[in-house]
């Protein structure tokens, strides 16, 4: 497939336990919805079965060598051959069967389109409550004062942009303050952003998440900080 117009695109560090899942619902939605559609994994270094599992579906896989969240997807940025691409984690907690409002917003001319997951709903157990109540919510809140722009939920894992723009912003967070760096740069060249309500489901992983709550909260302000 030369010249889909979506690329899907899932970073992927050993989720075995939930890619296949998160393929399947990914390609129902391809085939229900009839978009010209790829599905990409950034693989950053698995040691378990995930790039197999990956293979035998018939994603596209490309190895990320530098750890870290941001250079997984700023590779899969660079290796995607959609117009469009929605990012989206795959360990089963974000609904790959369910991308319209991503799809129709890009094709509508937005340049990044946010999931928000305090809109559409996040299950009982999803998201630990200091980073319900606290974390995200408070370095959205310092986001949108820094960028002035209305994003409720600057962390979300799901997301759609125009890759075009994307690569035009020189991107360089290495890890998952890359999630507040792309929705700051899209706010700063001005482009159009909106966001739409999404769940946020209980992760199917079978180890620990690759979230470290301080660390990585520290990094995202820092980023705000220096911008």
């Amino acid at each position: 497939m030369n010249h889909p117009e979506f690329t899907i695109l899932m970073p992927c560090l050993n989720e075995e336990a939930s890619i296949e899942f998160c393929m399947d619902e990914a390609a129902q939605y391809i085939r229900q919805s009839g978009i010209c559609a790829e599905i990409l994994i950034a693989d950053n270094g698995s040691v378990d079965t995930s790039k197999q599992i990956a293979l035998q579906k018939g994603a596209r896989v490309i190895d990320v060598a530098q750890k870290g969240y941001g250079n997984a997807l700023r590779a899969g940025i660079a290796a995607a051959k959609g117009k469009y691409i929605i990012m989206g984690d795959c360990d089963g907690s974000y609904d790959f069967s369910n991308l319209h409002p991503f799809v129709k917003h890009l094709r509508d001319g937005y340049a990044l389109v946010m999931g928000n997951r305090f809109k559409g709903g996040i299950e009982r157990g999803a998201m630990p409550f200091t980073h319900k109540y606290i974390g995200v919510p408070l370095l959205s809140l310092l986001g949108r004062l820094k960028y002035r722009v209305s994003i409720g939920d600057f962390h979300s894992g799901l997301r759609g942009f125009d890759r075009e723009k994307a690569l035009a912003l020189f991107l360089n967070a290495e890890g998952m303050e890359f999630a507040t760096e792309m929705v700051g740069a899209f706010a700063r060249a001005k482009e159009k952003i909106c966001e739409v309500p999404i769940v946020l489901r209980c992760d199917k992983r079978s180890g620990k998440s690759h979230l470290r709550t301080i660390p990585d909260g520290l990094r995202h302000l820092r980023l705000i900080i220096r911008h």
